[in-house]
């Protein structure tokens, strides 16, 4: 019991939800730290790391011929081993250098959010990342439970519980009940597909090359699944792909709606095929209590009015979308520890 008692005074604890766009960290007692673009700014000769997180996304599309921008994690697992271990050195030494002097005697215990869908290979090179990156130990948990817990769903009652989950590179979809998985599906799909559908759309239409940065901004600020009655207008800058010169055009809402229907539907036909595994008990009580949808892909305007008109359930957003995996890794967390779990 002294040796628990000093661990837990002298370590610290960090939940990692561990994403395609966005790498949050929660530590135990403090929260979420950090939350930063899951980038990295390497120079290609050496491989040496000059950037990481906010500073390196402002380098993407913009950096000279001896730099380059990479977003290690891809669909949701690592795509890059030694750049994903490099990004989360930094992120783990960023959330160490906040604790007190005290906590950072022993290395830190980790509990990673990984998609439900990934193999046991995907689920060894999480490990082995963070374990070079400076984990004492390492733990797995399942995105969509952590994200069901971090939206506050009464996951340990014998009722159903639905959350979708959308996030960069992954749609986490599943029906949770008695701290279970019931049925899920996984598809990797997520806002980074969206984003491509515009890049798409924008060289097809008006033969205009925008980068991952401009298509982002489309979708926020005028990105929808739902017919909307404000039919906004957006001025976007890119390079024509005929004359190779900077161009100019005006985009509608309506256009980027439609250049999103293959994407949304893909995460519709994962939404429907769990619910038809769904045993009718469950799916009697979805009914009542509905779909929580989570990710930063659930702020696309009109995706929960899309959902509840294609299910016929009632779809709520999450308050804090983005914190949903992060905040229920910090639960989660607490638990293991006050268990003696971890």
């Amino acid at each position: 019991m002294v040796f628990f008692s000093l661990e837990r005074i002298f370590s610290t604890d960090i939940g990692i939800d561990l994403g395609t766009a966005n790498c949050l960290v929660y530590v135990r007692d403090r929260g979420i730290v950090i939350n930063e673009p899951s980038v990295v700014a390497i120079k290609e000769s050496t491989k040496e790391v000059k950037a990481v997180g906010d500073d390196a996304k402002k380098m993407l599309g913009r950096t000279p011929i001896n730099l380059k921008a990479i977003r290690p994690m891809k669909d949701g697992v690592i795509a890059d081993f030694e750049i994903t271990e490099a990004m989360l050195k930094s992120f783990i030494a960023k959330a160490l250098s906040l604790q007190p002097w005290h906590c950072r005697w022993l290395k830190p215990r980790v509990l990673v959010a990984v998609p439900s869908g990934i193999t046991e290979v995907e689920k060894r090179a999480v490990k082995d990342s963070a374990k070079r990156a400076g984990a004492r130990q390492v733990e797995l948990v399942e995105e969509p439970m952590a994200a069901a817990i971090g939206v506050g769903l009464p996951v340990t009652e014998p009722a159903a519980s639905m959350i979708v989950d959308i996030g960069g590179g992954t749609t986490e979809v599943a029906v949770i009940s008695l701290t279970g998985i019931v049925a899920a599906k996984s598809v990797r799909v997520g806002g980074d597909e969206l984003d491509l559908a515009i890049i798409q759309h924008m060289k097809r239409v008006y033969n205009l090359m925008v980068g991952e940065r401009t298509s982002e901004r489309i979708k926020i600020e005028i990105g929808s699944a739902y017919p909307v009655r404000d039919q906004q207008t957006l001025e976007v800058r890119g390079r024509d792909l005929v004359s190779g010169m900077p161009k100019t055009v005006r985009i509608s809402a309506e256009e980027i709606r439609v250049a999103l229907q293959e994407p949304i539907t893909t995460i519709i036909e994962a939404v429907r095929s769990t619910l038809e595994r769904c045993p009718p008990e469950l799916s009697a009580d979805l009914i009542e209590r509905g779909i929580m949808l989570a990710g930063g892909g659930a702020m696309l305007c009109g995706l929960d009015q899309l959902l509840t008109e294609e299910t016929g359930l009632p779809v709520f957003v999450a308050e804090e979308p983005l914190n949903a995996v992060a905040n229920g890794a910090g639960i989660i967390l607490q638990e293991m520890v006050d268990r003696n779990m971890l």
